[in-house]
C-alpha cells in the first residue's frame, strides 16, 4: 500500500486524524473526571466525615469493584462488543455523577454513617464504568495507531489536571460564601456530569464516522476482530467475513507469557504511586503555611506533571523503548518512598512539592511508554486482548497499591 503513514499502515489520504486524537483526549479525560472530581473534592468529604478516612476509604471501596469488573472483562474480550461496553461505561459515569449530587441534596450536605454507606456505592458504580470504559477504550484503541492511545492517556491526565484547577478556582471562589465548600462541590460534580454526557456523544455518533478510524477497524474486521461490528455498523459500513479462513491469533495466555515484563511493569507504577497518592499526601504530610490548600496543592501538581509526562515521550529521544530500561526505571521509583517518609517527617512544603511533582512527571511518562510499546507487531485481536491486559494489571495494581497506603498511618493512633 502506497502513502502509508509511519508505523500505522494508513493511507495518507486517509483523513480525520486530528480529529480522532481530539476526541480520543476527550474520551480519556471523560475516563477518569469523575474519579478525579472524588479525589479533589477529598476537603469536603474530610469536612462531612472527619473520622473515615475518606481519601483512603474511598479508594478502597473503588478498586475492587474495578478490578473485579476488568478481570471478568478481560477474559471475554473477544466476545464483548466494544461499542456496546464503552457507551453503557460513560452513561454509568454519567449517570453516578447526577448521583452524587442527589445524595448531597437530600442529606442536605451533612454526615453521618448513611450518607457514608451511599457515597461508597455509588464510588463503587464508578469501579465498574472506570472498568468497562478503559479497558475498552484501550483494547479499542490498541488496534489503531499509538497516537490515539497517547491521546488517550493524555486526557486520562489532564482529567486530574483540570480538576485540580477548577478545586483552586471553586475553593477560592467560594470560600467566604456561606456554605460555600459544598456549594463550589456541587457545581464541580455537575460539570463532570456534563463532560460524561459529552462523552456518551462523541463515542456513538463521532466517534466511528472518522475516516482514519473507519481504516483501523475495517482492518481489525479483516483480521478477525469481532469487538468492532457494531462500531462499524454505525459508521454505515456492513463487512461480511468469510469465516473459511479464520485468522490464527495468539492465545491469552501465550501474549501473558510474551508482555509479563511489561504487564507487571505497569502494575508496579501504579502499586508505588497509589501507595502514596491521594491517602499520604491528604493525611501524612503534616502542617504548614499553606493550611487547609495544602493537600489540594499537592494533588494538584502532582495531576499537572502528570499529565506533562503523558507527552514527554513524543520528544523522541525521552521516549523509552528498551524492556530492560522500562523495568530499570518503574523498579527505580520504589526509591521515592524512603523520600517521601523522610521529607514528611523532616522536610519542608517545598521539598515535598517537588516530589510530589517527580512522582506524576514518572508516572504519566512511564505509563504512556508501556502503553504504546506492548502493542506493537500484534494482529488487532491480540492487540485488543493485550489491551484489556494492560488495563487490568494497572487497575490490579493501583489496588495493590491503595491497599499498602495504610501502612503510613499504622501506629500513628489514627484508627
Amino acid at each position: 500500500m502506497t502513502g502509508s503513514t509511519e508505523e500505522s499502515g494508513a493511507p495518507a489520504r486517509t483523513g480525520g486524524k486530528f480529529t480522532a486524537l481530539a476526541v480520543c483526549w476527550v474520551l480519556g479525560f471523560g475516563s477518569l473526571v469523575c474519579w478525579n472530581s472524588m479525589l479533589t473534592i477529598g476537603d469536603y468529604y474530610y469536612l462531612l466525615f472527619p473520622d473515615y478516612h475518606p481519601s483512603r476509604v474511598l479508594t478502597l471501596v473503588y478498586q475492587p469493584f474495578a478490578f473485579g469488573t476488568i478481570a471478568i472483562l478481560a477474559y471475554n474480550e473477544a466476545k464483548i462488543d466494544t461499542r456496546w461496553r464503552n457507551i453503557r461505561g460513560y452513561t454509568l459515569f454519567f449517570i453516578s455523577s447526577v448521583l452524587l449530587i442527589v445524595l448531597d441534596l437530600v442529606s442536605s450536605g451533612r454526615g453521618g454513617i448513611g450518607p457514608y454507606i451511599a457515597l461508597c456505592i455509588i464510588v463503587g458504580s464508578f469501579g465498574v464504568a472506570d472498568a468497562f470504559v478503559q479497558g475498552g477504550m484501550v483494547g479499542d484503541l490498541a488496534l489503531m495507531c499509538p497516537e490515539f492511545i497517547q491521546s488517550f492517556m493524555a486526557g486520562l491526565a489532564a482529567s486530574g489536571a483540570l480538576t485540580s484547577g477548577l478545586r483552586l478556582i471553586t475553593k477560592a471562589a467560594f470560600e467566604n460564601v456561606h456554605d460555600g465548600l459544598r456549594k463550589g462541590t456541587i457545581l464541580f460534580l455537575a460539570i463532570s456530569a456534563a463532560f460524561e454526557f459529552l462523552c456518551v456523544i462523541l463515542y456513538a455518533s463521532v466517534f466511528p464516522k472518522i475516516p482514519l478510524v473507519k481504516f483501523y477497524r475495517k482492518k481489525a474486521a479483516s483480521e478477525g476482530s469481532k469487538t468492532v461490528s457494531a462500531d462499524l455498523a454505525a459508521a454505515g459500513i456492513q463487512l461480511q467475513l468469510n469465516q473459511g479462513n479464520k485468522t490464527e491469533v495468539l492465545t491469552k495466555k501465550q501474549l501473558l507469557q510474551q508482555n509479563m515484563d511489561y504487564l507487571l511493569g505497569v502494575s508496579l507504577i501504579y502499586v508505588l504511586t497509589l501507595s502514596i497518592f491521594p491517602g499520604f499526601l491528604y493525611e501524612n504530610t503534616g502542617e504548614h503555611q499553606l493550611g487547609s490548600w495544602y493537600p489540594l496543592v499537592l494533588i494538584a501538581m502532582y495531576n499537572v506533571w502528570d499529565l506533562i509526562g503523558r507527552y514527554s515521550p513524543l520528544v523522541k529521544f525521552l521516549k523509552l523503548e528498551s524492556r530492560k530500561g522500562l523495568l530499570i526505571s518503574i523498579l527505580s521509583r520504589f526509591l521515592l518512598i524512603p523520600a517521601f517518609y523522610f521529607t514528611a517527617k523532616y522536610g519542608d512544603q517545598g521539598w515535598m512539592i517537588m516530589l510530589t511533582s517527580f512522582l506524576g512527571l514518572t508516572n504519566g511518562h512511564l505509563t504512556v511508554c508501556v502503553f504504546t510499546a506492548a502493542p506493537k507487531g500484534y494482529k488487532a485481536p491480540e492487540q485488543n486482548a493485550l489491551g484489556n491486559m494492560l488495563v487490568m494489571f494497572l487497575l490490579g495494581g493501583i489496588f495493590a497499591g491503595v491497599s499498602l497506603g495504610w501502612l503510613w498511618i499504622i501506629g500513628n493512633g489514627s484508627f
